[in-house]
């Protein structure tokens, strides 16, 4: 019984340290991941940034103080009532996005730096909304976000944090200035209608003038082409007229002077004669009468005396 004593200590010291040992290497060795970062400290002081990795400590001496993701993060910023510059009350909600940069001052900076953060982005929000009228929060989010982001990143590079973009989720004013801003919405719409309306009325009778003017244009250069083309056809037909009497008398002279043209030519104006005296003397309802019409030899002897005459 006794000499097995011995046996089952050596084997409990072996099994003590090898557990031990595995301990001791679980302790030395750390693997670091991606986009993280940890603070190492040695005797309760600062020592180092463990970078992605494999590192080693020393057991007893160092300690993983702090963990920190290097990764964008996403901070809901509780929502909170706002008072704008006309006395009206908003509530806002918002989100923030923020990224550790500087592992150490994350550490020692500040006791609890994404608490920091959010607590002065709320009051960098009601001093920036505080300085609005209420139209101008829905007008300008741009402008508010780059506000609350410019004061909290120049705050939070001494905790070792940069922030990147405030975005607001939402503007939520009283139910009474919601009804209001909807019926102003209903007024501003209805007036752009009857404005739209009107300005179709003027382009319709613009329209409406314009064509009438033109109509008129053209109607009035019809009728100055058509009166041209009258006057040119009455002149071209008084020309041809004239053309024609010209040849006729060329015509009648040439005959004239050939034998028996004299006597044709005093036969044909004493015809003519007797016709205009017909034309001369009938006039209206009465009738002239010459008191030689009975001596119709009389009457052409005459004519042609006239024809001699000439």
């Amino acid at each position: 019984m006794y000499s097995t004593l011995p046996f089952n200590i050596s084997n409990l010291v072996g099994i003590v340290f090898f557990i031990a040992v595995v301990v001791l290497i679980i302790k030395t060795v750390l693997i670091v991941p991606q986009q993280r970062a940890y603070i190492v400290e040695r005797l309760g002081r600062f020592h180092e940034v463990m970078q992605p990795g494999l590192n080693f400590l020393i057991p007893l001496l160092d300690r993983v103080a702090y963990r920190h993701d290097l990764r964008e993060i996403p901070l809901d910023v509780p929502s909170q009532i706002c008072i704008t510059r006309d006395n009206t009350q908003l509530q806002v909600d918002g989100i923030l996005y923020f990224q550790v940069t500087d592992a150490k001052l994350a550490s020692y900076g500040s006791s609890n730096y994404v608490i920091a953060i959010s607590q002065l982005a709320q009051t960098t929000l009601r001093s920036v909304i505080g300085r609005m009228e209420l139209d101008r929060t829905f007008e300008e989010r741009d402008q508010i976000n780059a506000t609350v982001v410019n004061a909290l990143d120049e705050a939070a590079a001494s905790w070792g944090v940069k922030v990147l973009r405030y975005e607001i989720k939402d503007l939520t004013p009283p139910k009474e200035i919601l009804r209001a801003m909807q019926q102003q919405i209903t007024a501003e719409r209805e007036k752009r209608a009857v404005i739209a309306t009107s300005e179709g009325k003027k382009q319709e009778q613009i329209n409406l003038a314009v064509g009438a003017r033109e109509a008129q244009i053209a109607e009035s250069e019809g009728d100055k082409q058509a009166a041209i083309n009258r006057a040119q056809g009455e002149a071209a037909a008084i020309l041809a007229k004239a053309e024609a009497t010209a040849t006729a008398l060329r015509q009648i002279g040439a005959a004239s002077s050939s034998e028996g043209g004299m006597q044709a030519l005093n036969l044909q104006v004493a015809g003519q004669y007797i016709e205009a005296f017909a034309s001369l003397a009938k006039t209206g309802n009465t009738l002239i009468v010459p008191s030689n019409l009975s001596d119709m030899a009389g009457l052409i002897a005459a004519a042609t005396t006239v024809v001699k005459k000439g």
